[in-house]
């Protein structure tokens, strides 16, 4: 049995979204920025899927923007947004995507920002007293916040925070790469300046994204060479790929209701029977509240054991994939800075399992039942 439980690190595609893609691989191949009827045909598919996704997040076409994924999605929002605007300061956690640590990293190193890291408690949860009272001091910041942890799930009140920028005078930068498609998110309601999307993420292709960029919060060009992208990106269009993100997009808003559901019922069953079968099971962050994270993401923490160096390579053995990360870097594990953070010195097990709509109870049952005999904990009947 091949089981796959990494769905936070890329999930299938889904054969509708193929479906849209394909005239656009085969077919309709024209230059978007031609003039003639191939290109004008290619141009309307791009525009129509601005348009479908402005509708799904309640914004307006323009302040979508079509980029290679998540990743260039953050680091330009963060260094655009902190180059347009003059910022001197920025505040984040140092529990982010390495997609925004690394960014923020390098440029306090170039002497750009001066870097803050908000407070969290002890699951790894922002502190909102504590952020707003470094907005006291640094009312003119960049705020760089992810809604949903892509290693222990937490959710971020994004809507507090985005009230909190809004107060003083903040850009607000979301990493929303995990909750897009996953989670509704109207932006007539946050105050977000700007997000970020893969597609892959919620059963789209992989290499293509996009950030919404809020329209009173206009960023200069940062890729040269075209016209493409309201001037901002130059370069080519990934017309397929645009066109598999707005249809998978629309899928996910479409089931959003159904999916949550069944795979919050996923999860709770992993989490229970976890706690059944192996003695001394944790769970890292506020992955076991179904209330206060994504519930797509369960990070278990694992007795200490033999089995925590090889964990990963012996559940691969199995047919189960899934991630990792410990506090400890040792044996097949790199570590994790989310949980070095969280837990200095741990040496527990730890593995992220991540669910989909296609993951079955069955699967959820044969995982927990190969992690009990890897920690020798005889089965219950």
């Amino acid at each position: 049995m091949k089981i796959y439980l990494d769905n936070a690190a890329t999930t299938p595609l889904d054969p509708e979204v193929f479906e849209a893609m394909k005239p656009f691989m085969l077919e309709d191949f024209g230059n978007p920025s031609s003039i003639h009827s191939h290109g004008r045909k290619v141009r309307a598919a791009i525009e129509s899927s601005r348009k479908k996704i402005a509708e799904l997040l309640h914004c307006t076409p323009g302040e979508i923007i079509f980029t290679s994924g998540g990743t260039e999605a953050d680091n330009t929002l963060i260094v655009s947004g902190i180059k347009t605007y003059g910022l001197k300061h920025a505040i984040s956690t140092p529990i982010e995507h390495h997609a925004v640590t690394h960014t923020l990293e390098t440029l306090e190193k170039q002497g750009h920002i001066e870097l803050h890291y908000v407070k969290m408690d002890a699951k790894g949860h922002v502190d909102l007293a504590d952020l707003e009272n470094l907005l006291k001091q640094y009312p003119n910041a960049l705020i760089s916040l992810m809604h949903a942890n892509n290693e222990i799930g937490n959710l971020l009140n994004i809507k507090a925070v985005g009230d909190l920028a809004k107060q003083y005078g903040a850009f607000f930068h979301s990493d929303t790469v995990q909750t897009m498609g996953h989670y509704r998110h109207d932006m007539r309601e946050l105050h977000v300046c700007g997000m970020t999307a893969g597609a892959h993420k919620f059963h789209g292709p992989k290499g293509v994204g996009f950030m919404y960029i809020r329209k009173d919060r206009k960023l200069g060009q940062f890729i040269h060479g075209g016209s493409q992208e309201r001037n901002m990106r130059g370069g080519t269009e990934n017309t397929y790929g645009i066109v598999g993100l707005a249809k998978a997009l629309e899928i996910a808003y479409r089931e959003m209701d159904e999916h949550q559901n069944y795979i919050t019922r996923l999860k709770a069953r992993m989490i229970e029977k976890l706690k059944q079968e192996i003695p001394g099971v944790e769970f890292n962050g506020d992955s076991a509240n179904l209330e206060k994270s994504l519930y797509t993401v369960l990070n278990v923490s694992l007795p200490e054991s033999e089995e925590n160096e090889m964990l990963l390579f012996n559940l691969d053995l199995q047919g189960i994939s899934a991630s990792g990360g410990s506090a400890c870097s040792s044996g097949a594990s790199t570590g994790s800075h989310v949980l070095g953070a969280l837990y200095p010195g741990s040496k527990r097990g730890a593995v992220r399992f991540s669910f989909s709509k296609y993951n079955k109870p069955e699967e959820i049952d044969f995982v927990v039942g190969k992690l009990a005999e890897l920690y020798k904990v005889p089965a219950k009947v």
